[in-house]
């Protein structure tokens, strides 16, 4: 389908690139909102209002390339929602320990 993002399969997940997109503190907040469920990609917002759009466009891409987030298309808009089943059955217990922290 056009539009449609490449995602790391369940067991191409690396714990590696996870925490290194984690380790951002942009990337952290922005992963934070998506506890409380998906969000437009326009309504998720980093911490800094100032960041260039294309540097949002990057934190989206490095969270989605670790399998931290899913980015996909919803009509002219993007939805992305967190993975967090697929991080719980990969690495029990991390994404509550690192956002938690």
């Amino acid at each position: 389908m056009p539009g449609d993002l490449p995602h790391p399969e369940l067991s191409e997940i690396q714990l590696t690139d996870v925490l290194f997109a984690l380790s951002d503190p942009e990337r952290l907040a922005i992963t934070r909102q998506l506890v409380g469920g998906p969000l437009d990609m326009a309504a998720c917002h980093a911490t800094d209002p100032n960041l260039p759009k294309s540097t949002k466009s990057h934190f989206m891409k490095v969270l989605r390339e670790a399998g931290v987030i899913r980015n996909e298309p919803n009509g002219r808009r993007r939805i992305l929602t967190l993975r967090r089943e697929d991080l719980d059955e990969r690495f029990p217990g991390l994404l509550d320990a690192v956002l938690n922290a």
